[in-house]
């Protein structure tokens, strides 16, 4: 942003005086040098004397901070940052339109390129999110239709998804939440769950309505109905309030996890919330208006899906178990034990690796370098990497804009690189990016992506995933400690683009005011230190305008005067009682060496040493660094180091979520109590979340290896659905005992197994299934954030559905007894338990 600007020079010290607003009002009407440099200045002796006797007036540009460049070429970068809350792709669309009408005014030969465009990764992500959405509906539509095996059951279950979407989304609206990667993830998360309420209902309805077909005496079908959503609606509910129990340490979590996974909770509870209300209203007259007159209510016999799984259920799962329930809880309990040895093996990060697409290489000289230098290397590396097949373009920023929000010095360079897709993997490509890089000399290389550059900077004031900040009194003492800190992190596997930071001693001319010497020619230190600020950096005292164009007009001492420091001891400086002395004598002036920069942080000065991780977690790397560190580098009393960056916050929203989960899982303690009148039933309701982590921990282990914020919400989802599971089957097993005549014995939990049998695996398959297009293609963009979440719920319903099979029916039969009388006993003074006897029995 080379900008021009009117630059007078004076030697000797100050000498315009006079009104100042009256001479910038008199060099404001022209900007031509010639008429600017014969504007009178002051009197003397009754001769004028003009501005250019005693400065040079020409034409100038402010020193150069900055250069741009494009795939080795001259460019000029233009950076467009939106407002929050606007809409990026809309923007997007306005900013091409507008440049789009720029291109007939601008020469010939310019043209206009867009280098980066972040609405790319953000459509892309949105429209694979929305590819998963549909792909796990039509998953939906499979099982349910192999289950069913009816298209009329089956058109009212899949009712709930468009309804449960469609009241989500005009909740969005009234919220004011956006279309999004987050809030189009929490409804994938959904869509195989939307169905669980529908699938419930309408399964208890065909199933009661078959079995008042062949009654003697067949009652009102509309009563029928009622009755059998009646009967599973309090299980529904209950089930419905613990998911969105779960979902609440989500809106507890600060920083970027918070805004990351909030949306997900919210699009979750709206939908499931949204299918309860559709299953007790519009699911209901849907069957009452298709099912009664279908001819399949006439046969006894399920679908031969069903009948097969119910024998094999019957056979071989739920007898052994009655029979030998202590070998099933046993095996159960070694199954959790060895899943939970797996938790500690597994690395730790903070949130899975982004796939922008796009790259932001960040290049490092010495402090010091010139603009010109660091510009020639900037070249180098461009034609390096332009080298590599997968990057077609670069563009690149050296130094800065004097507008731009970040300072950055003129010895730093940034290059934005698209990357094409090809055979090659991400990680391959930024490995050949950084062997090209390795090549420069004196260079520090840092590569990453835009977002994650912003997440890590946000983090911790480091565009860099990992961040020991080194704190302490005396600068030398930090740069030592600095190198000997990376020489120990040089030796730990995994860490790459290690860099300290640019602490360095430069030449400098330090001017010390004696003020002994300088009081006794009436001259104070600070006014003098601010004249000699200002005729040695220059000071704009007006502006000159030129049509629509404005020029500062900046006043500071000759070149000459400033060359070196002979002319500087040189300088004549003015004194109170109009005479002049000149700087030596009431200043030492000398060449010397200083910092380059001082950080500071918390009051506290600080030296950095940031590096980024490849091919190994950032858990372990940063463990293995505390555990090596503080033995490799002995340090004074006074100095402390601090890691920071991705691992600090994933440690800290870990032990958020675990104390939040712990308050949730009382809560849901207490709202099953209310509905179950028992604890020890309760609890066994409870022990499918630790069954549920068994296919979970292990399928996270062999297929990601790490543990992230994501797979930590992965695992409350699970712990929502595996609890619905089990409070649909204990309901089922009190509600036959309290209604239908049955009593505790092998007999009824066979038989309520077996009923409950058909809307569980469905319920499971559903959701599990409708997670799989988030897991078919794990790294496109959008889906690096559910991926996670989908192998967490979609193993822990492999082990829950299977294990609830036989470890449900096991403990309720072993342990139930007691309990179940309890609880009948207690429903009967129950008011909302009483309406629903009264309404079974009529």
């Amino acid at each position: 942003t080379a900008t021009e600007q009117a630059q007078g020079s004076t030697g000797g010290g100050f000498v315009i005086d006079g009104s100042r607003e009256k001479l910038v009002r008199n060099l404001a009407r022209s900007a031509d040098p010639v008429a600017i440099g014969a504007t009178v200045v002051k009197f003397r002796d009754g001769v004028p004397v003009r501005l250019d006797d005693v400065a040079d007036v020409t034409f100038g540009i402010q020193p150069m901070r900055g250069q741009a460049g494009v795939s080795g070429g001259l460019a000029v970068i233009l950076g467009v940052q939106k407002q929050p809350g606007a809409d990026t792709t809309e923007l997007t669309r306005r900013v091409e339109a507008a440049l789009a009408e720029m291109r007939s005014s601008l020469p010939a030969d310019a043209q206009v390129d867009v280098l980066f465009r972040q609405a790319t990764f953000i459509t892309h992500a949105v429209a694979n999110v929305q590819e998963a959405i549909r792909d796990g509906a039509i998953m939906v539509v499979i099982i349910l239709s192999l289950f069913l095996l009816n298209f009329r059951t089956t058109v009212i279950t899949l009712t709930a998804i468009p309804l449960s979407f469609a009241v989500a989304a005009m909740v969005f609206d009234s919220l004011g939440v956006s279309i999004n990667t987050m809030t189009l993830g929490g409804l994938a998360v959904a869509v195989g769950m939307v169905v669980d309420d529908a699938i419930v209902d309408v399964e208890n309805v065909f199933r009661r309505l078959r079995e008042n077909h062949h009654l003697a005496t067949p009652r009102p079908v509309l009563r029928v109905i009622a009755d059998a959503s009646i009967e599973v609606r309090n299980s529904i509910l209950f089930a419905t309030l613990v998911i969105v129990l779960v979902f609440l340490p989500l809106f507890a979590l600060g920083g970027i996890e918070g805004r990351l996974f909030a949306p997900i909770g919210i699009a979750t509870i709206v939908a499931m919330v949204a299918s309860f209300v559709v299953s007790l209203t519009v699911i209901p007259v849907l069957c009452s208006y298709l099912l009664p007159r279908m001819k399949r209510v006439a046969v006894e016999r399920d679908g031969w899906v069903v009948r097969m799984i119910k024998a094999f259920d019957e056979r071989f799962i739920l007898r052994p178990t009655l029979r030998h329930p202590w070998w099933v809880i046993s095996a159960a309990i070694a199954l959790v034990i060895g899943s939970l040895a797996l938790f500690p093996k597994m690395g730790r990060t903070f949130l899975p690796e982004f796939n922008e697409g796009t790259a932001v290489i960040s290049l490092t000289m010495a402090p010091g370098t010139s603009l010109e230098e660091s510009d020639r290397m900037g070249r180098i590396a461009e034609e390096l990497l332009l080298s590599i097949p997968e990057i077609t373009r670069t563009g690149r920023r050296t130094g800065r804009a004097e507008l731009d929000e970040h300072a950055e010095g003129v010895h730093r360079s940034e290059l934005d690189v698209d990357l094409e897709v090809s055979d090659r993997g991400r990680a391959e490509v930024l490995r050949d990016i950084r062997e090209k890089l390795s090549d420069l000399p004196g260079v520090l290389v840092s590569v990453g992506q835009p977002i994650s550059h912003r997440l890590d900077h946000m983090l911790s004031g480091v565009q860099a995933a990992i961040a020991v900040k080194i704190f302490g009194p005396d600068l030398t003492a930090l740069r030592r400690y600095a190198a000997e800190t990376e020489i120990v992190m040089r030796t730990i596997e995994g860490i790459v683009d290690l860099q300290v930071e640019k602490q360095v001693l430069i030449p400098q001319v330090k001017i010390e005011v004696d003020r002994e010497r300088a009081a006794l020619y009436g001259l104070q230190a600070g006014a003098l230190t601010s004249v000699l600020a200002e005729g040695l950096n220059g000071r704009v005292v007006g502006q000159v305008l030129e049509g629509v164009r404005t020029i500062d007009l900046v006043v500071r001492l000759a070149d000459e005067a400033r060359a070196d420091v002979s002319s500087l001891r040189q300088m004549l400086i003015d004194t109170p009682q109009d005479g002049k002395v000149a700087l030596e004598y009431i200043a030492d002036v000398r060449e010397s060496r200083g910092p380059n920069a001082i950080s500071r942080e918390d009051a506290m000065r600080r030296i950095v040493i940031s590096a980024n991780v490849a091919e190994r977690d950032i858990g372990s790397i940063v463990a293995d660094l505390q555990r090596i560190l503080p033995d490799s580098v002995s340090m004074e009393p006074g100095y402390f180091v601090s890691y920071e960056g991705q691992f600090q916050s994933q440690q800290e929203a870990t032990r958020l979520i675990g104390l939040l989960a712990l308050l949730t899982f009382g809560l849901i303690f207490l709202m099953l109590y209310a509905h179950f009148h028992s604890g020890v039933i309760v609890v066994q309701v409870l022990l499918n979340v630790p069954l549920a982590l068994v296919c979970a921990l292990v399928l996270t282990y062999f297929a990601i290896g790490t543990i992230s914020v994501a797979t930590l919400v992965g695992l409350i989802t699970l712990a929502g659905i595996a609890t619905r599971n089990t409070i649909m089957m204990i309901s089922h097993y009190l509600h036959l005992m309290a209604h239908e005549g049955e009593v505790f014995d092998e007999k009824m939990i066979v038989r309520g197994s077996l009923e409950r049998l058909v809307p569980v695996t469905m319920i499971a398959l559903t959701a599990g299934l409708a997670l799989l297009p988030l897991v078919w293609v794990a790294n496109e963009p959008g889906k690096e954030l559910l991926y996670p979440v989908a192998i967490v719920i979609i193993g822990g319903l492999i082990s829950s559905t299977i294990l609830d099979m036989a470890v449900t029916p096991a403990v309720f039969y072993k342990f139930g007894k007691r309990a179940a009388a309890h609880a009948l006993e207690a429903s009967r003074k129950d008011p909302l338990e009483a309406i629903t006897v009264n309404s079974n029995s009529s």
